[in-house]
């Protein structure tokens, strides 16, 4: 069971208690620890490097960032950020267009929570995960549909609030 913030975990309870009948909230990852943090982001990085040889260091910066947070402003570093699914009551797969963690090479930009070419059912599904947490007080990243938080720096920049109510923190 990962790790969530209780004002995280309150606004989970309350999306899982607004979504339809046969559904349910499944979650993935929760806090991540900065260190760990660091190394997805290095390791993406590396990547990118790799595939992109002629790529400066600020571009592999830039593009590593939309997929995998930098490690001095990760949300999941703060506890904020919680990576999660839908899946049916009893624990059926249920299609939402990519499998979490989808990079956007991968998914050819399937991963982004708007994306274009999504099948009906996988857009549908989205918008009940969507609905449901944000009505609850989350907010999305939406490079990756999985990926929503509660006060960490992303979701004060996108409510409008003065300041995020969490930091990176070391357990």
């Amino acid at each position: 069971m990962p790790h969530l913030r209780t004002g995280v975990l309150q606004r989970l309870l309350a999306a899982q208690d607004a979504l339809p009948d046969g559904l349910r909230l499944e979650l993935v990852e929760g806090y991540r620890p900065p260190g760990l943090q660091r190394r997805y982001f290095e390791e993406y990085a590396d990547e990118l490097r790799a595939a992109h040889p002629g790529w400066d260091a600020a571009r592999i910066h830039q593009a590593a960032s939309r997929y995998v947070s930098p490690p001095d402003i990760a949300p999941h570093s703060a506890g904020g950020a919680v990576d999660l699914t839908l899946v049916t009551t009893d624990g059926g797969y249920v299609d939402m267009g990519t499998e979490i963690n989808a990079s956007p090479e991968e998914s050819d930009g399937a991963c982004y929570t708007g994306a274009p070419g999504l099948t009906p059912t996988a857009r549908a599904n989205r918008r009940v995960l969507s609905t449901a947490l944000s009505a609850a007080g989350l907010v999305n990243y939406p490079t990756e549909w999985w990926h929503w938080s509660y006060g960490d720096r992303y979701w004060a920049l996108m409510t409008g609030a003065e300041h995020a109510l969490y930091g990176p923190k070391e357990l």
